[in-house]
């Protein structure tokens, strides 16, 4: 695996059915790690079609990581009724500074990274233009821009830790 791609699953702050198809692991509100139905080894090869289908354009050795929530988000003041936790994204933070040490992850803007990050990196991709993740609630004076590299020194941090 090369990459970790972090997203909010614009839904509820539990996972539904198509989300256990889209992501390797989805963190509750409760911030309680719940497993997809797609192991991160079959995001190796995505030719057969049994994957996790994350991110369009960069779904070949990426890992899919999503936090459950954001249904109705408008902006950062109309966040919607399920906005991200504290505890949800710390363990997200954690989970993924776990994986980077599993698969020998650096970590960088190219190799974790937000489904938004990746997106303006990858224009010509299904990706671009997707605004997951260009808000925190629970860190509400993280801009939009600066959101990548906050996510990537907690789990520095979380890493260090391990």
């Amino acid at each position: 695996m090369k990459r970790i791609v972090i997203h909010w699953t614009a839904g509820t702050n539990q996972p539904n059915n198509i989300e256990f198809q889209h992501y390797h692991f989805m963190v509750n509100g409760d911030g309680v790690k719940v497993a997809g139905m797609y192991k991160p080894e079959d995001n190796e090869n995505c030719n057969d079609g049994k994957y996790a289908q994350h991110t369009g354009g960069g779904n070949t050795g990426s890992i899919g990581v999503a936090m459950c929530g954001m249904l109705g988000f408008q902006n950062t003041k109309n966040v919607g009724k399920y906005p991200l936790t504290k505890k949800q994204c710390e363990a997200t933070f954690k989970l993924c500074a776990e994986l980077c040490k599993k698969y020998n992850i650096p970590i960088t803007p190219e190799t974790v990274l937000t489904h938004y990050e990746f997106g303006k990196a990858h224009p010509k991709t299904t990706s671009c233009g997707k605004i997951d993740i260009i808000h925190l609630p629970a860190y509400p004076d993280i801009k939009q821009n600066d959101v990548g590299d906050f996510i990537r020194n907690k789990v520095k941090w979380y890493f260090s830790k391990l």
